[in-house]
């Protein structure tokens, strides 16, 4: 390899684009088109990153199977900063097993995080444990030990662990500083942030507070609270959960029932709120009867429902405290502005695999979050772009797509 390519690519490592440009700008050669286009990538041009990617991949030839190799893992990493989910996973696990065979354990590596990061993109928790788990970050560079650490508090703050999230960040910060790279140092500091900032509210005896992620993991381990979890939609007690994730009007009735305690909720209240109806008539006063006999049934074994003359009281059997988790924003597309709020420009297409939904759902969802101006798109067709700045002042880490195993 000769010089100047060798100094682009130590720019490029040092998170020195334009150093690097300097050297390779005018070549045409395969080995500088690629290094334009990760220099282009790191600049925030993706678009030009990716056709200069795909261009070097024809120029190495079938024969140059290593260098076409790292021009995958190269566009895959392109694909995921700009939130394209779609890209062939498997093209991706052919290029890792092709780099391994070479000994190229470095790119080997980052082609493994690609995938850990995608997992994760995607609320995959326990398949981003087990790649992670795979992968050993002590003879790594710097800059790939940071990412393995990054990679590992976030898994951890999905978990509610956040003594291992606060680890984790630690040795990625002892990482980005050996790595010298600004823009490492920055996305560890972000991950800081999302930390030390409000994860969610906690509603109790009439009153409301913010609570960090650590204090979300303290009250969900409390042994003597039974709590109602809107993050999850289920009641908690003592570590088990009951799920009512598939049954709106039982949770709705639960929490409000929940934020009334000790007190009781009338009937006209539970009725407005869980039927979503101005006047109610015998007939609804009939059907919330019949809710709440489904209710007491699923709540039995930890608390029981009394009718009061007025409405109806949620009555623990052990706990001493009864709570609502909320959401740090409810709003009817949490998700999605979650999924948003991390600065980066996403596709409806790549939205939808996130979050698992159909791709015109997520589009009627993205219309409205548009309208009311919590949203907004550049580009037009395939090329259309949605995004929004993010949310200040908490973290959003309970509004992201999570596995029900890895919840």
């Amino acid at each position: 390899m000769d010089s100047l390519i060798t100094a682009a690519a130590r720019a490029l490592a040092a998170g020195d684009p334009l150093g690097a440009l300097n050297r390779i700008a005018l070549r045409e050669d395969a080995s500088a088109l690629a290094l334009r286009g990760i220099a282009m990538a790191q600049l925030g041009d993706f678009t030009r990153a990716r056709a200069l990617i795909k261009s070097a991949t024809r120029a190495f030839g079938a024969k140059e199977a290593l260098s076409r190799s790292r021009c995958i893992v190269a566009e895959a990493e392109i694909a995921l900063a700009s939130r394209d989910l779609a890209w062939p996973a498997k093209a991706l696990d052919h290029a890792r097993a092709i780099l391994e065979a070479h000994g190229d354990r470095i790119n080997a590596a980052h082609a493994r995080y690609l995938e850990v990061r995608r997992a994760l993109l995607i609320g995959r928790i326990d398949a981003a444990d087990r790649l992670l788990a795979d992968l050993d970050p002590a003879a790594l560079p710097a800059a790939l030990r940071a990412a393995h650490e990054l990679m590992a508090a976030g898994i951890a703050m999905r978990r509610l662990k956040t003594k291992a999230a606060r680890a984790a960040l630690e040795r990625a910060t002892n990482a980005a500083r050996e790595a010298r790279i600004p823009a490492l140092a920055a996305e560890v500091e972000s991950a800081w942030r999302i930390l030390r900032a409000p994860a969610a509210r906690v509603v109790a005896k009439g009153s409301e507070r913010p609570l960090l992620l650590e204090e979300v993991e303290a009250l969900l381990a409390s042994k003597n609270a039974l709590i109602v979890d809107a993050c999850r939609l289920c009641v908690r007690e003592n570590g088990a959960a009951i799920p009512l994730a598939t049954r709106p009007v039982l949770f709705s009735l639960a929490r409000m029932l929940a934020q009334a305690w000790p007190g009781d909720v009338s009937r006209d209240t539970l009725i407005l709120r869980a039927f979503r109806i101005r006047d109610a008539d015998e007939t609804h006063r009939a059907r919330l009867r019949v809710e709440m006999g489904r209710l007491r049934t699923m709540l039995s074994a930890r608390a029981s429902i009394d009718a009061t003359p007025r409405g109806f009281a949620l009555k623990p059997h052990q706990a001493r405290d009864v709570a609502v988790l909320a959401l740090p924003v409810e709003d009817e597309y949490a998700p999605l502005l979650a999924c948003l709020a991390d600065g980066e420009s996403w596709s409806s297409s790549a939205l939808a695999i996130a979050l698992g939904a159909s791709q015109r759902t997520v589009q009627r969802s993205l219309d409205a979050l548009a309208a009311s101006g919590k949203a907004q798109s550049f580009g037009r067709g395939r090329a259309r772009r949605w995004t929004m700045p993010p949310m200040p002042g908490f973290t959003t880490a309970l509004l992201l797509p999570v596995e029900l195993a890895g919840g």
